[in-house]
């Protein structure tokens, strides 16, 4: 590992907090604020990291937003699921996302509304834990490194911080191809989700539906649309089998 490009990534990691002072930054990033000076003013010189004139604190730069539409651009599989999403909102009336895994949140990449016409805003980039929504529960259920290694945090009253809990509810998704949020990021929204897989079988990000409160729970119908849309979208990504083959095998597989 190169030392100073580690540092770098850690320091644009903790901005994701939004603005800082040099202090917050070499706090939570756990570097000495000499060190911290030097790479942020790298950074800035890049404009991965702006200053503003006013407070002095330190953010996000416009070139963090370029590489993300960089990302976003050559994302299979954003292009293979955007028709079905905007179809399974169509079915289900629902709002539906498309997520990735990174870092133990998710990255939701895809974003299609509400068809009922009200105004909604934009999500795709933003960023949830992934222990507290269902795209989340549906990744870690297919990848144990990343769910030994969440960090268990509160968001709500509803999150699951207990990690026999989680592991339990992990397990029911690998088995049903499902995975369930109840009001666990944000207070009175639901969510259910299902894994996409690639032509090796591996879990390449999950797809999911959001409802209110008001419409939960969703009737058969919505969970059937969802798996289908799943996996018409793996098939076209080149997945053997949908849902993915298990890990660790279900006992009723």
């Amino acid at each position: 590992m190169i030392q100073a490009v580690d540092r770098a990534l850690r320091i644009l990691a903790v901005l994701q907090g939004g603005r800082m002072s040099l202090g917050d930054i070499a706090g939570r990033a756990g570097l000495p604020p000499s060190t911290v000076h030097g790479i942020v003013r790298t950074l800035l010189a890049h404009g991965m990291v702006v200053q503003e004139r006013d407070s002095g604190r330190y953010r996000l730069g416009p070139a963090t937003l370029r590489l993300g539409n960089v990302y976003l651009d050559t994302l299979e599989l954003r292009a293979r699921v955007a028709p079905w999403a905007t179809e399974l909102a169509r079915r289900t009336g629902c709002a539906v996302r498309t997520g990735v895994l990174l870092l133990g949140e998710v990255v939701v990449v895809v974003h299609e509304p509400r068809p009922d016409g009200t105004r909604q805003m934009p999500e795709v980039g933003i960023v949830i834990p992934a222990h507290a929504c269902a795209l989340g529960k549906a990744l870690l259920a297919h990848d144990p490194a990343a769910a030994a290694a969440v960090t268990l945090r509160s968001m709500t009253g509803g999150t699951v911080t207990d990690r026999t809990v989680l592991d339990a509810e992990l397990a029911e998704v690998r088995r049903t191809g499902l995975a369930v949020e109840v009001e666990e990021a944000v207070l009175g929204e639901y969510g259910l989700a299902a894994p996409l897989a690639d032509g090796a079988g591996d879990v390449v990000g999950a797809l999911g539906l959001v409802v209110p409160a008001s419409g939960w729970p969703l009737d058969p119908a919505a969970h059937e649309a969802l798996r289908a849309a799943a996996r018409a979208v793996s098939r076209e990504l080149g997945a053997p089998a949908w849902p993915p083959v298990s890990w660790p095998p279900s006992a009723t597989a």
